[in-house]
């Protein structure tokens, strides 16, 4: 018998649990490099394209081919080293080859030959040299009112952006290496970009902020203008006509909440990210430069503070508006419940009269039918010569009349009692 855990049936899951530690492994980097970033925002159809497409040119190149359900994937490409990454909402590339700072590489694997999945969303430049020099020289071309410069790996590298676009449309990045090791060099570079693709994706939630404020405004307006109209309405007419407000007011609240829910979660999430790529490499500031973290501070959370704030104020929004509606349908039904008593009363009422009539009507119909009965007695009586016994037909329709009556009144009462609806029917 094998030995082993091979001898056990593995969980549908476990190789992916155990590959995931090994995705995206850092690539070992030396100065002078330069590196192209692209991300493109794409769903799982695009995804799927791009990994078709990215198959596709390793096969017209003779490169190792991406398995059919990779979500990263990286070749020898153009002098350099295409990396393909596919994530949730958004698929990146990105190229590195020897270089440094200056013109852009003639070849690129983003000519005109390359199809992008989706929309562009981050496009950035990262420049790995050596250079001694005084960071002030080193910074010289970059914007000083946005300009975030710090160290790492204990003061052994430099890093710098002014989270510009350069002429190429790239955002550039700065890494100035005085004595990093290839295997420091890679995560550094890797964790830059990382912060540059995520501060991006986390500011996708304020424009839905934005979006979203004025018509969050307009209900809690709206919310308070019902509030007093609730405490003034009278009528069950007046009070549906609120509910039914209320309601199209919580409905458009839900559907803006269920729309923004993934975009503020994933802002927070991609917020989350940068920061702990930012602990990750353990910048340190330089005297007279806003480091990364602090740039970043100041500009990305007072727009997660507004995307925070947005989402509060739509969940506090809904459970306003859900305690509205329930405090108007419980006066609703009370108004119904009493409207129904009164017809249930009138309904009582004309049951009673109906009752009377029908009784007065019996009384009157023994009263007909048994005068009726009584005249044909009387007929008889008169011809009762023809059976040869002479009878007063006065007497006869006197003592006829009692009887008569009674039995008719007997009949009637009869027939009643077998067509009754139920024990309550008198």
């Amino acid at each position: 018998m094998r030995e082993g855990p091979g001898r056990f049936t593995d969980h549908p899951l476990r190789a992916a649990a155990l590959h995931e530690v090994h995705a995206r492994p850092f690539q070992m980097m030396e100065a002078p490099r330069i590196v192209l970033h692209l991300a493109f925002m794409t769903d799982a159809a695009q995804a799927g394209a791009a990994r078709e497409r990215l198959a596709a040119l390793c096969l017209r190149n003779g490169l190792p081919m991406p398995a059919d359900h990779a979500r990263h994937h990286v070749v020898p490409l153009s002098g350099g080293f295409l990396r393909w990454e596919a994530h949730a909402e958004f698929t990146t590339y990105s190229w590195d080859a020897r270089g440094g700072v200056g013109a852009l590489p003639a070849e690129t694997p983003f000519g005109e030959a390359f199809e992008a999945p989706g929309p562009l969303m981050v496009a950035a430049r990262l420049d790995l040299l050596r250079d001694e020099r005084p960071v002030a020289h080193l910074v010289e071309n970059f914007d000083p009112g946005s300009l975030a410069v710090s160290q790492a790996a204990g003061g052994r590298v430099v890093i710098a952006t002014d989270f510009r676009e350069d002429g190429d449309g790239y955002t550039r990045l700065l890494v100035v290496d005085r004595g990093l090791g290839p295997q420091e060099a890679g995560p550094i570079v890797q964790r830059l970009l990382e912060v540059e693709t995520y501060r991006t994706l986390a500011m996708l939630g304020l424009p839905e902020a934005q979006r979203l404020q004025p018509e969050i405004r307009r209900v809690e307006n709206e919310l308070v203008k019902i509030g007093g109209l609730f405490r003034a309405s009278e009528g069950l007419e007046a009070n549906r006509d609120l509910l039914d407000e209320l309601t199209l007011l919580a409905g458009e609240v839900e559907s803006g909440a269920a729309e923004t829910s993934f975009r503020f979660g994933a802002s927070r999430a991609y917020a989350e990210i940068v920061g702990l790529r930012l602990k990750a490499m353990d910048e340190q500031p330089i005297e007279g430069y806003s480091s990364f973290s602090d740039f970043l501070a100041r500009r990305m959370q007072p727009a997660m503070r507004t995307c925070q704030t947005l989402e509060n104020r739509q969940q506090d929004l809904s459970r306003k508006l859900a305690r509205a509606a329930a405090l108007l349908r419980a006066r609703v039904d009370v108004e119904l419940s009493q409207q129904n008593r009164a017809l249930l009363d009138s309904m009582n009422r004309r049951a009673r009269l109906q009752l009377r009539l029908q009784q007065t009507v019996e009384g009157l119909s023994v009263a007909a039918v048994s005068y009726y009965v009584v005249g044909l007695i009387g007929y008889l009586a008169k011809g009762s010569s023809v059976l040869g016994v002479e009878l007063d037909p006065a007497h006869v329709t006197a003592y006829a009349v009692i009887p008569v009556a009674l039995m008719v009144w007997f009949v009637v009462r009869r027939v009643r009692g077998e067509h009754k609806d139920g024990p309550g029917d008198d």
